[in-house]
């Protein structure tokens, strides 16, 4: 089993509590992969598809995708897209419709469209959704309908903000604890 962390915009691999689950699960045995995206100059679905193209050999039924923000957006936009299978997909602060904020712009070519549901559930295992009561970006409203279109295990976290270093999450244990369980349960 393999594990992918994928950041959001404006991100970057070291940020947030990236580099602590990327420890956390090698200590585990496993290889995890933390590519960069080009964001914000250069930011594109487009681009950050052919960046994940490079790894393609290393995505298949054993492998786990945790997005964070439009990480998050991005794997669904990957799972709509390709011909491989996952074994489950973590999507923390995610969403999938254009959100109203300062960002909207620059995301635009990952949200600004219809995913076909059913192609993005058909290609990943399990879905859990991950978001906070009192994110300044992404409405609980639309968390919830996200776990609601992917029939995922929904968490939400009290008071988590965003999900981010700025939010107090250089560890996040809750996911962890998260991923344990997954993996218990379904290998």
């Amino acid at each position: 089993m393999n594990f992918f962390i994928i950041h959001g915009i404006y991100g970057h691999p070291e940020e947030n509590w990236f580099p602590w689950l990327k420890e956390e699960l090698e200590q585990k045995g496993y290889e995890v992969i933390v590519p960069k995206f080009p964001t914000p100059v250069g930011q594109s679905l487009e681009s950050w598809l052919k960046i994940i193209k490079k790894y393609e050999d290393k995505i298949n039924a054993d492998t786990v995708m945790i997005g964070h923000s439009l990480g998050a957006n991005f794997i669904l936009n990957y799972l709509e897209q390709s011909d491989r299978e996952i074994k489950a997909a973590f999507l923390v602060a995610g969403w999938h419709r254009p959100l109203e904020n300062e960002f909207k712009e620059l995301n635009k070519s990952f949200d600004d469209k219809k995913f076909n549901w059913s192609r993005i559930i058909e290609n990943c295992g399990h879905f859990f959704v991950i978001g906070s009561d009192n994110d300044e970006y992404i409405s609980i409203e639309t968390t919830r309908q996200l776990a609601v279109l992917l029939d995922a295990e929904l968490h939400i976290i009290k008071n988590g903000g965003h999900l981010n270093k700025k939010a107090g999450f250089e560890k996040f244990p809750q996911l962890l604890e998260l991923i344990n369980k997954s993996i218990n349960s379904n290998s």
